[in-house]
């Protein structure tokens, strides 16, 4: 392969953004643009990375794929510089992860998390650090591996915290999962920290679960809610659809709840969805809700 030119798993690898999600851009809005390779496969110019690394960012403060994904280069280096920068980078984190110290890295985040507590954590410091790690990959100031290595050594100290928790054994009984195509987590171990934090049972499958299998784990499990989480790269239309087939199959009484970017994008979600806009308003209706199960 020629080093100027990248496959699809490598472009998503550089983006963050999912395959299934490139090639649905590439039909319905025309980029990224592939070129076909001498054996006719396709291959993606470098130089496209930095191009949706601004489509991101973009989205990051709210703009659709539609919005940015049809706008030409010069006009989408544009748009990015009008948009103001919400949420910059920590200096200290920062500093802390350009020196690429593992250890170093971990700790800063268990003082952080000591400092702050759990639920503060959760609810603010993480999603405030995910943005400014966001916004310094999309401005160049941070690779893409260092990105990755901060996304995972913030899922271990949170598994961590999660680990010293007792295990919820109260309503509601709450399922977490994505469905096919998001491989992102990191939101949705946030709600699982705030959820066991509240005292939930939870029962956590991972990443990319088929709508069928999530229908009869919630079944076996006789969850009371199912929890999924959708990234900002995740297609809107494709969380609509998701979201309401699995609602046709879940049991009437098994709520479904969502959050992440693209859940919030939804302006009209399906009846019997509902869409959380952050964690704060997650805990309380789960607060809410648990109220009520008790008085019951």
């Amino acid at each position: 392969m020629e080093i100027s030119h990248l496959s699809i798993a490598a472009l998503a690898l550089e983006t963050g953004i999912a395959k299934d999600t490139l090639r649905m851009w590439e039909r319905r809005y025309g980029f990224p643009q592939p070129v076909r390779n001498p054996r006719g496969e396709r291959r993606y110019p470098a130089q496209q990375v930095a191009r949706l690394r601004q489509v991101r960012r973009l989205m990051d403060q709210g703009m659709r794929p539609g919005q940015v994904l049809t706008l030409s280069a010069e006009a989408l280096e544009q748009a990015a510089k009008l948009q103001p920068t919400i949420g910059d980078i920590d200096p200290t984190l920062l500093d802390v992860i350009k020196r690429h110290d593992d250890n170093g890295l971990r700790q800063e985040l268990r003082t952080r998390l000591l400092r702050d507590g759990l639920r503060q954590f959760v609810t603010h410091a993480a999603p405030s650090m995910l943005t400014g790690i966001g916004n310094g990959w999309a401005q160049g100031d941070l690779e893409v591996f260092e990105e990755h290595h901060f996304s995972i050594q913030l899922d271990t100290v949170l598994r961590e915290a999660i680990a010293q928790l007792p295990v919820g054994i109260e309503a509601p009984r709450v399922l977490l999962t994505t469905l096919p195509g998001e491989a992102h987590t990191l939101g949705l171990m946030l709600a699982l920290a705030l959820m066991r934090l509240e005292g939930a049972a939870c029962i956590w499958l991972g990443a990319q679960t088929p709508e069928s299998q999530i229908a009869a784990a919630a079944r076996a499990y006789r969850t009371d809610i199912v929890a999924l989480s959708f990234s900002e790269c995740f297609d809107p239309g494709a969380v609509r659809i998701g979201v309401r087939q699995l609602r046709l199959h879940l049991p009437v009484a098994t709520e479904l709840w969502c959050g992440g970017r693209s859940a919030l994008r939804l302006k009209r979600p399906p009846a019997g969805v509902t869409i959380f806009k952050d964690l704060d308003q997650l805990a309380q209706q789960l607060c809410h809700k648990a109220s009520g199960a008790r008085i019951d």
